[in-house]
């Protein structure tokens, strides 16, 4: 690490040692108490530099809380009292495949295992390695298969995503798209037509932490939970959820992210020597080919895609960069991808890439997901960029993000046309993916 940089190494370890739980790391005081998936993986990626037992007990609580059908929820649910509420807007204990010991959420998140628990077997010798790949392997293998077996029905090779919270990306526009294309709920369109949305802050968690227009809408979060309430009715069976659903997606931040999680969990079990189910196999191969289909010839990029017409959701995101992440697609399609990236009014700024393009009806420079710089998805760029053969982009990317955050702080997301801290600050997956980043000089 350069010795310029170590007062921002010092000040993200700071955040995570605040952040620490003691078997997990929260996202950040007070905003985010719990445990959730991705996070914890980008933070175990962080952590393995100072603290590869550390690390990986980040990734072995994740599985701790694994459901018996496979899936790993996206929220592991802090015990306490004072989150009986949060816990009972989950209801996870009505499906009978949910963890005894723990409450948590009924869906995922992208599948960010695989990558971390290699990246952390690369801080370990080969024999601690293999040990630590074979404790985990089977778990994270019943995880793919629980991807395959419930959310791709059709054996297509893309997996479907039933909420928002499952991309990670929560309100992405592809999904606000669908979700308002759809009939609103009476009681909602009620509370839109009196104009009486703002007394939801009162029952938002993040608004009483970070300011409202940094936020989705209070319409939307009361969409998001009546979509939550929907599957909470239905115990969480995805049979039930997809027999009645209105809407749900193939999204190509997950999809893409997959691929590279299939690739690192051939590579575990190798390490392992030990075989993958054929048939997971064969779903895996159909992925990377899959992934393709989401391209489209006349705006050449990648979109997300109704799961039920099949019709590309045409709504620019960042998402439609990350089939760089996956590594497997054409070079014709980098390289239009490249141009895109580097488009000066589309997503190239003075900071990191944005969630949405500068040109999207939806950009807004400090709304969640809708126009800020995230750390994470930076990462992801920064990393498949290097894998594609476009070092110098990936390395000014680097650059550029480190910059941010040493400029404004180790904050949850940015403005990409000033750069200014937004969201929570002390937040652990931009301390720890930053000090991936400068570990890496």
């Amino acid at each position: 690490m350069k010795e310029e940089h170590q007062e921002l190494f010092d000040k993200c370890l700071d955040v995570l040692h605040k952040n620490d739980k003691g078997n997990h790391t929260k996202p950040a005081g007070g905003l985010y108490p719990h445990q959730w998936l991705w996070d914890s993986c980008f933070i175990a990626i962080g952590l393995r530099h100072v603290d590869v037992e550390r690390a990986k007990t980040e990734i072995d609580t994740l599985f701790k809380a694994q459901w018996a059908n496979g899936m790993v929820p996206h929220i592991i649910f802090e015990p306490d009292r004072a989150y009986r509420a949060e816990r009972n807007i989950w209801k996870s204990w009505s499906s009978p495949f949910s963890p005894d010991n723990r409450s948590t959420s009924g869906i995922s998140q992208p599948p960010m295992l695989a990558e971390a628990i290699w990246l952390i077997g690369e801080k370990l010798s080969k024999t601690e390695r293999t040990q630590w790949f074979k404790k985990l392997l089977g778990d994270l293998i019943r995880h793919h298969e629980w991807l395959y077996n419930e959310r791709d029905p059709h054996s297509e090779g893309l997996v479907l995503q039933i909420h928002p919270y499952e991309t990670g990306l929560d309100s992405t526009p592809p999904w606000q798209v669908q979700l308002h294309e759809h009939t609103k709920p009476k009681w909602i369109e009620m509370i839109e037509w009196l104009k009486i949305d703002g007394l939801v802050n009162m029952l938002r968690r993040d608004t009483r932490y970070v300011p409202p227009g940094q936020r989705m809408t209070n319409i939307d979060a009361l969409l998001y939970w009546d979509i939550i309430g929907r599957f909470r009715r239905k115990g969480w069976d995805i049979s039930k959820i997809l027999h009645r659903s209105e809407f749900c997606i193939e999204d190509v931040t997950f999809n893409s992210i997959l691929v590279r999680a299939n690739k690192r969990l051939n590579q575990i079990a190798k390490v392992c020597r030990m075989k993958i189910p054929e048939h997971l196999t064969d779903a895996m191969r159909k992925t990377e080919k899959a992934l393709e289909t989401l391209w489209d010839e006349q705006s050449e990029q990648f979109y997300s895609r109704d799961f039920i017409t099949h019709k590309l959701i045409l709504e620019p995101s960042i998402g439609g960069l990350l089939p760089i992440y996956a590594g497997t697609i054409s070079k014709v399609h980098i390289a239009k991808l490249h141009d895109l990236l580097r488009d000066h009014r589309q997503y190239w700024t003075n900071h990191p890439v944005p969630s949405v393009p500068l040109t999207s009806k939806f950009f807004s420079d400090i709304r969640y997901w809708q126009g800020p710089s995230w750390v994470n998805t930076n990462w992801l760029l920064i990393d498949g960029l290097r894998r594609c053969g476009l070092g110098e982009r990936a390395e000014e990317l680097k650059q550029r993000t480190i910059e941010t955050v040493e400029k404004s702080g180790v904050f949850e997301y940015f403005s990409p046309v000033d750069g200014r801290g937004l969201g929570a600050p002390d937040f652990s997956w931009t301390a720890a993916l930053i000090i991936d980043l400068l570990s890496e000089d």
